[in-house]
């Protein structure tokens, strides 16, 4: 095998060791694919201004987010299904970001539970909820985090509703997953994966089997998501959420500055600008174009994430300049996990911090803290707005 250089070299691995079904659901969007496209096409649109004849020493990447010491302002987002793309992929993901010393965010639609990774993890991380309609489910899965010492919860307001992705359709991916013979073949070739999932009890939703009404197996499981997500959601349920939960607050899928101060007058600690990688709504803008706006208009009332398009240390260097105090990578680490497990999150984190670094050296900085617009030459318009 050559040598790892880049996200790109992990993604190209990934694909050829992870069923087809599985890695199109993680690298994927929906309808057209067009704001998953422009997610990353819009980071290109940055260039960045380099500065010489500064001292270089001593730098840092270090910060905080929501008050937690990070090595450097990157998450790792809340995916579903990640113990598809590498057996135990949950908790490979929390061991890696726990060693780096950076978040790791359980989705609600793991295939580890919340259990299964506070087993195998020594520092808290974060949990991220989903609202479905049974209340009773969701105050238990609060409860659930709360007993396995998460330090704070993610709460996603922008699937209340499942956007069509083509690609889940044609792949035949349900719960449980098709056995078409394309499938059949492709799961085959896939004897390193197949090793790996052969040796772990966990291959079913593990936050909502045997825990939600009615669930106790894979073929109930999928009328029962069907059903769960809740169109209704309103800040009222955010507020509902906010009590039972009592800790740190974070708000995901903000695309719009009216709700961005909706967040702020929630009382949650951060939102994060993310479009849901692309997967939800085709034609939203992309979650660093819309940044700037939503930085502008909440100011220091809320601390301001961004996810959806990472695939660089630059690319976090962009966000942060542009006023965000955190990131996510979702796609990234998954394909990392996909490639090669644990191994293959840490060679992401790694490659991302280098990155970071160095260009943030270019830049003229000596800690990630200190970065800004004037950091950037926007490629048009869309940007001249947010340098003064």
């Amino acid at each position: 095998m050559s040598a790892i250089t880049c996200i790109e070299d992990l993604r190209i691995l990934a694909k050829r060791r992870v069923p087809k079904m599985f890695y199109d659901y993680a690298d994927s969007g929906s309808w057209t694919e067009g704001t998953y496209r422009r997610n990353t096409s819009d980071f290109d649109r940055i260039r960045l201004r380099q500065k010489v004849a500064v001292n270089m020493e001593g730098r840092s990447t270090a910060t905080k987010m929501i008050g937690q010491d990070v090595a450097m302002p990157v998450a790792l987002a809340p995916t579903g299904l990640t113990g598809m793309q590498c057996a135990d992929g949950e908790i490979k993901a929390a061991k890696a970001a726990e060693k780096f010393g950076v978040p790791f965010v359980l989705s609600t639609m793991s295939i580890c539970s919340i259990e299964d990774v506070a087993e195998h993890s020594s520092a808290p991380f974060w949990f991220q909820l989903y609202v479905m309609r049974d209340k009773e489910y969701a105050a238990n899965l609060i409860a659930r985090a709360k007993a396995a010492g998460c330090s704070a919860l993610v709460l996603t307001l922008d699937l209340q509703i499942i956007g069509q992705r083509h690609k889940d359709i044609k792949n035949g991916l349900t719960a449980p997953p098709r056995p078409t013979l394309r499938n059949m073949i492709d799961l085959s070739t896939k004897w390193r994966w197949g090793l790996r999932m052969l040796g772990t009890k966990r291959r079913t939703f593990g936050n909502i089997v045997g825990h939600a009404k009615g669930v106790t197996n894979m073929n109930n499981l999928s009328k029962w998501t069907d059903e769960q997500f809740d169109p209704a959601l309103s800040w009222d349920d955010v507020a509902w959420i906010k009590d039972q939960w009592g800790g740190k607050l974070i708000i995901k899928g903000i695309l719009d500055a009216n709700d961005a101060r909706l967040a702020v007058k929630s009382g949650a600690d951060a939102l994060i600008v993310s479009n849901h990688g692309g997967r939800q709504l085709d034609g939203a803008l992309s979650a660093i174009e819309i940044l700037p706006e939503i930085v502008a208009a909440v100011g220091n009332d809320i601390e301001v994430h961004m996810d959806s398009g990472i695939r660089s240390g630059q690319d976090v260097l962009k966000a942060m300049a542009l006023g965000a105090k955190g990131t996510y990578i979702g796609r990234a680490f998954l394909y990392g996990l996909g490639a090669m497990g644990e191994e293959g999150v840490t060679k992401v984190l790694e490659i991302i911090h280098k990155e970071l670094d160095l260009t943030m050296a270019f830049c003229g900085h000596r800690n990630v803290t200190e970065l800004s617009p004037e950091n950037l030459i926007p490629a048009d318009k869309v940007f001249n707005r947010y340098l003064s």
